[in-house]
């Protein structure tokens, strides 16, 4: 993979906003915000408030605790922002590091090479955080992210830490299954955006258009952020809305997240790693009897070996888990944060 960019290749904005990350008072869930041509994605590092580093400083200097948060198909890094900030404000020695994937926010203006797949995706992100001098201690993934932090683990030794903790919500490591009839079906759901203009006169045109075509107000709610202005706010013309994402490799993507098998990391889990599936119990995927038997099977051979695979459930939440329930979520996942924070307190 390529070596870290030297510091006189970062942008005027990016060393500025470096600097500054080091030199000014740190507010708990600060966020740098950094894209630049040489960066595989757009990103936001939130950075706990007794954070006071960035990939600029003297390589000698350890990078602090951080965790990877990826959003799923349809979303962005923005998805996690709340729920970063809070993280980082529990755990100030933190830094969590929010990605756009190719394809979507940000990132849908860095061009990528094809194919469009859950495997690509994870070789994005870790080159991403190659160039930032980060060794992640947990990677979280929701939906298609939860298959790309598997990927993440299946590609590379380095740069991930050992021990890793990999989260992945709301998805099975093999093939997925969509709900049922009266459900939000999202390979249907990106065929009807394609079938819209890519202008649109307003948000609400487009949540009529969804709810008229049988999807529910909060998913055609959560697509409409997706929409940015693309007219100035006080022009005389009417305004105007435009996608911020590609579409096109959005639908290749969505059918390597159906396709893509990654039961092979799971039930031969790498010495160091430990895998956690949480299911929502209002899950908009089918979770099949198969899917739980084979997680509770790996469970046991993973314990035997040195490595880890645990299962969870999240009450009173559908697929969109830290919406549905955040608070749950939340506690869920704070167990990891202050097992590392422990570990690496026992470690200096």
């Amino acid at each position: 993979m390529a070596a870290a960019a030297p510091p006189r290749a970062l942008s005027v904005e990016l060393r500025r906003d470096l600097l500054a990350g080091v030199l000014a008072p740190r507010l708990p869930g600060d966020r740098v915000r950094a894209s630049h041509p040489r960066q595989p994605q757009a990103y936001e590092l939130v950075q706990g408030s007794l954070v006071q580093w960035n990939s600029f400083m003297d390589k000698s200097i350890p990078d602090p605790p951080t965790a990877v948060l990826l959003h799923g198909i349809l979303g962005s890094r923005k998805n996690w922002g709340s729920f970063a900030k809070r993280l980082a404000q529990e755990f100030p020695m933190w830094q969590f590091l929010l990605v756009d994937l190719r394809c979507h926010g940000d990132s849908a203006s860095i061009k990528k090479r094809e194919p469009h797949t859950v495997a690509s995706t994870a070789l994005d992100v870790l080159k991403l955080i190659v160039q930032l001098r980060l060794t992640p201690r947990v990677l979280v993934g929701h939906s298609f992210g939860g298959k790309v932090a598997l990927s993440m683990v299946e590609q590379a030794a380095k740069p991930l830490a050992r021990p890793v903790r990999v989260w992945v919500l709301d998805a099975t490591p093999g093939k997925v299954r969509a709900g049922g009839d009266g459900e939000d079906h999202p390979a249907e759901l990106i065929e009807s955006l394609k079938r819209m203009p890519m202008q649109v006169s307003s948000k609400q045109e487009v949540v009529d258009a969804l709810i008229k075509e049988q999807f529910s107000v909060d998913v055609a709610q959560w697509v409409a952020t997706n929409l940015r202005r693309s007219s100035p706010l006080h022009s005389l013309s009417s305004s105007s809305f435009s996608w911020i994402f590609d579409l096109d490799g959005i639908s290749e993507m969505y059918r390597s997240y159906e396709e893509t098998n990654l039961w092979g990391i799971v039930e031969n889990v790498p010495r160091g790693v430990h895998i956690n599936f949480l299911k929502a119990e209002r899950s908009l995927h089918r979770w099949a009897l198969e899917d739980l038997q084979r997680i509770h099977a790996a469970e046991e051979l993973a314990a035997d070996e040195g490595g880890g695979v645990e299962m969870h459930v999240l009450e009173d939440a559908g697929h969109w888990v830290h919406a549905d329930n955040p608070d749950g979520l939340f506690r869920i996942l704070s167990s990891t944060f202050r097992i590392e924070t422990t570990i690496r307190g026992m470690q200096n």
